[in-house]
């Protein structure tokens, strides 16, 4: 009796062990589902800050540095020189950063009349594929004249071999955008604080505003 009633104790102990081990077995079963959720959380987080719109770099005249000449967009030599050493190195960090899909180069210009024949309709695209330089270009409207200073900046940019690779486009705001973003009341006089190039990075799907 004494034999039988040890079998069953010892049956029954034997019994009673599998469940500390099947609650450690559950308990590392919900770790890794635990790290596996938070482990996907931080590559979803990681992606929609690479898709997010990066901060526009904003090229003015208001320091008195970098000033176009007027009806022009010749880039100056401190301009270049600007461009290569201060643009260049932010617009490769940003798209090391996150996913980009092309590089918006927009002109603004302030509300002066031109008042002279432009010739963009004959010429625009040959300067668009490098064969033609900007300096050939002369503008018809504060519209031609953003164009062609977004035109300049881009083809700077374009010959840069770090950023072969990247595509860039280049838009005219003419006079029609205030710096912060309002639209511009009718100012027909010079106002070097509304010349400026913006430089937008777009992420891929984003469309254009």
């Amino acid at each position: 009796m004494r034999t039988r009633s040890n079998r069953r104790n010892t049956s029954d102990n034997q019994d009673l062990d599998v469940f500390p081990s099947f609650t450690d077995l559950m308990s590392n079963a919900f770790m890794i589902m635990s790290f596996l959720l938070l482990l996907a959380l931080f590559q979803s987080l990681e992606l929609n800050r690479k898709l997010q719109s990066a901060t526009p770099i904003i090229i003015d005249e208001k320091s008195g540095k970098f000033q176009f000449e007027s009806g022009k967009a010749q880039l100056k030599p401190e301009l270049k020189e600007y461009i290569n050493e201060a643009i260049v190195p932010q617009i490769k960090r940003i798209i090391q950063e996150r996913n980009i899909d092309f590089i918006q180069v927009i002109g603004h210009t302030d509300g002066q009349v031109i008042g002279v024949t432009g010739n963009l309709d004959l010429t625009l695209e040959k300067v668009a594929q490098n064969q033609v330089q900007v300096g050939n270009l002369k503008a018809g409207s504060n519209a031609d004249l953003g164009l062609m200073r977004a035109l300049a900046v881009v083809q700077e940019l374009s010959q840069q071999e770090e950023l072969k690779d990247v595509k860039f486009r280049a838009y005219s705001a003419a006079q029609l955008y205030l710096p912060s973003g309002d639209l511009a009341p009718p100012n027909r006089q010079q106002d070097e604080a509304r010349r400026r190039i913006e430089i937008r990075f777009i992420p891929p799907g984003q469309k254009q505003n």
